[in-house]
């Protein structure tokens, strides 16, 4: 009696550490890399000054958060290093590849480097 006790402990325990694994939250996910021309949150590919960086540089002094246009897709892109705003700030309008974290529609940025 008692080891059928401790068996079906065994197996309890066990359910509970598979159960467990497959719950558990997924490892951070790899960093990528995307290429496209930093907009802004309120034109993203239709600006309303015929200057894309002057209107980008505008729009994001207003509140508006930079963007990535990549072909029909704009990613947000989520950074509050000020660094990595400044860089965005110099690239507005120009091509750039950002290194992130995407997460659906946005990118938690770690660098941005004009593109070539």
């Amino acid at each position: 009696m008692r080891s059928s006790r401790i068996r079906v402990s065994s197996l309890f325990v066990l359910a509970l550490l598979v159960v467990g694994f497959e719950c558990s939250p997924a490892v951070a996910a790899d960093k990528e890399s995307l290429t496209g021309l930093v907009s802004d949150s309120m034109c993203a590919t239709q600006h309303m000054e015929p200057d894309a960086a002057k209107c980008t540089r505008d729009c994001a002094q207003h509140g508006a958060k930079y963007t990535l246009v990549v072909g029909e897709k704009v990613y947000a892109l989520n950074t509050t290093d000020k660094a990595l705003l400044n860089t965005l700030n110099e690239q507005a309008g120009s091509k750039v590849t950002v290194t992130g974290t995407v997460n659906g529609v946005g990118v938690d940025v770690s660098s941005v480097a004009a593109a070539r």
